[in-house]
């Protein structure tokens, strides 16, 4: 399916590694420009490098909201427009109800949600010009939970309503405003945190095994695959949606054999 990305300008935040990485190769993949937002330039130029060298990068420390300001204007600067924003970056650090603080939850959301406004409300003049779109990555924890982790959550939470506000308030403008929705994906991150667990590779297997979709975890590809169609016309009458790439972790059955 021909998704018609071609040169068109797409900002992908925390996109030098992990999930955000995998949606800057797909996106690269289909003649798209890819823009990294993300704090180590040195990183964001590694990815750019694996994707032939197209594309652009802007350092920038999102948990600042005067840089989020500054990187949607170095954009605009160089390509005087933008037809995407991927608000994927952000961390489940840990911040929970029984030992965290204020001030660490209020970190946790700059971390995790309040650059996803920002970022979208800096962008929105040349979205609005260009018809683009809007995809927010989310997690299960806002379903699901998690245990020890309420900061994450309740951004992702935060996450799924400004999804579907966005797409209610962006309806006039034809900015179409879509979430994918992540449980278990191995990226090098989980692969570390896995790691850290009593026999790593049986806690891994009965992860797995919890997926009722072939028993294994997601890929960031499958993830960016997604992504890049509801970025594209190929989703042309698709806003507010929450979708969820997780071989059916959340809403199926996972004591299906």
């Amino acid at each position: 399916m021909e998704l018609n990305l071609a040169d068109k300008i797409i900002i992908v935040t925390g996109g030098a590694k992990g999930i955000g990485e995998g949606i800057v190769e797909v996106l690269a993949n289909e003649g798209a420009v890819p823009v990294i937002v993300g704090r180590n330039e040195s990183d964001n130029l590694q990815t750019l490098e694996k994707t032939g060298g197209k594309g652009f990068q802007v350092a920038a420390e999102l948990t600042d909201p005067a840089e989020n300001k500054k990187a949607v204007e170095a954009i605009l600067k160089k390509y005087n427009r933008i037809d995407g924003l991927v608000n994927n970056a952000g961390v489940n650090d840990g911040v929970s109800l029984e030992n965290g603080s204020y001030e660490a939850f209020m970190a946790s959301l700059h971390k995790n949600l309040v650059h996803y406004y920002l970022m979208a409300h800096y962008a929105l003049p040349a979205l609005k010009q260009s018809k683009g779109a809007i995809v927010n990555i989310g997690s299960k924890t806002a379903e699901t939970g998690q245990g020890g982790t309420s900061a994450y959550a309740a951004s992702n939470g935060g996450r799924n309503a400004l999804t579907r506000e966005w797409a209610v308030e962006l309806l006039k403008y034809g900015v179409r405003v879509n979430a994918v929705i992540v449980a278990e994906c191995f990226t090098p991150l989980y692969e570390r945190w896995v790691k850290t667990l009593p026999d790593p590779e049986q806690a891994l297997k009965r992860i797995s095994d919890k997926i009722p979709l072939g028993k294994r975890m997601t890929t960031s590809e499958e993830i960016a695959n997604m992504v890049a169609f509801l970025l594209s016309e190929r989703s042309s009458h698709t806003t507010g949606q929450l979708v969820y790439v997780d071989g059916g972790y959340v809403h199926l059955d996972r004591a299906i054999a």
